[in-house]
């Protein structure tokens, strides 16, 4: 079965992000109940079977450990998992090991990146000017080079790190090239999409794709490549557990 795909177009940051607070989520009645693949797959069936047909069972699904976000017309499902970004290592752009638990109590954005697709130019100077605005109010940004599509990022770790420095100035962390799709993909990106995918679990569409990461590990949204760095900036702001929200609270403004 084909997982579910998320929307590739999103409104204005001011005029059609709902707050991710004021989301509606329905859990199950047991945070400790878990699925595995297997089951999800047997108890959904076939693409022609009566439930994809006819929508959700509210009393099915929660009884079978589901938890739901809706947000524009959108429902994601998670297994129960106590999991968070903080248990994973990842290699830095420098070939060492990086703990992302050294990012935790951070609001996280993490992008596939690559050198030469159309959509380099503009994410890459959105991303910097949107770290350089919030790096001092808990938001970090996490770059992962992907030489998965299009065979857009080819080249060696140094000439990557080359490019982002010295073209777009970028200051936020950059790591090890790694496989974000198939057989070798890397576990952290195992984990961003089982937390925020289909009901199996969503491939990365493109070069760009986004993970918003809340200050405890687990992931808040996800965005399709064509969503560009400026048109999350609301969200970024708006996400309950980001210290932005308080610096905008003290200050009385919406710098967006």
């Amino acid at each position: 079965m084909a997982s579910m795909p998320f929307s590739a177009a999103f409104p204005s940051p001011l005029h059609g992000f709902s707050q991710i607070k004021k989301n509606s989520v329905l859990s199950s009645s047991s945070s400790s109940m878990a699925f595995s693949i297997p089951s999800v797959k047997s108890s959904l069936g076939s693409s022609k079977s009566g439930f994809l047909q006819h929508g959700f069972s509210l009393q099915s699904l929660t009884a079978s450990g589901f938890v739901f976000k809706s947000r524009s017309s959108r429902i994601f499902a998670r297994a129960a998992t106590e999991k968070t970004l903080y248990n994973y290592t990842v290699k830095d752009i420098d070939g060492k090991d990086v703990s992302l638990s050294k990012f935790k109590g951070k609001v996280l954005l993490i992008v596939n990146v690559a050198s030469r697709c159309g959509l380099t130019t503009s994410n890459y100077s959105e991303l910097s000017h949107i770290h350089e605005k919030y790096k001092t109010q808990g938001f970090e940004i996490l770059a992962f080079p992907c030489n998965q599509f299009g065979g857009q990022e080819p080249g060696s770790n140094p000439e990557i790190k080359q490019f982002a420095c010295t073209r777009f100035k970028a200051e936020f962390p950059i790591f090890d090239k790694v496989d974000v799709n198939g057989p070798n993909t890397a576990p952290v990106y195992q984990f961003l999409k089982s937390s925020a995918g289909g009901f199996l679990g969503d491939l990365v569409k493109w070069n760009f794709e986004k993970f918003l990461v809340d200050k405890n590990g687990k992931v808040a949204e996800r965005y399709p490549p064509t969503t560009s760095p400026f048109q999350i900036e609301f969200d970024i702001i708006t996400l309950p557990t980001c210290s932005v929200v308080d610096m905008l609270r003290n200050t009385g403004g919406w710098d967006i």
